[in-house]
């Protein structure tokens, strides 16, 4: 099982990536988009980490890689 964090959450092809990822047995960590309305988003990957910010996804990014939980894969 693999981690994913996405960059471009609300365009025209982030649904089938959501799918891919979902259908291939993945997980989707953390988001990040500008344009917060994202409602697909929830459906496929309920505990994701939402950012609008591109410093705050980062962030997290890095405390996740840090702290050893969720190692972001992809």
């Amino acid at each position: 099982m693999k981690n994913f964090a996405l960059i471009g959450g609300s365009g025209f092809i982030a649904p089938r990536h959501f799918k891919a990822i979902k259908d291939t047995g993945n997980n989707l960590i953390a988001v990040l988009d500008p344009f917060d309305s994202v409602g697909i988003l929830d459906s496929f990957f309920p505990n994701v980490d939402f950012f609008v910010e591109p410093e705050r996804f980062d962030r997290h990014l890095e405390k996740l890689e840090y702290n050893k939980k969720n190692k972001i894969d992809y």
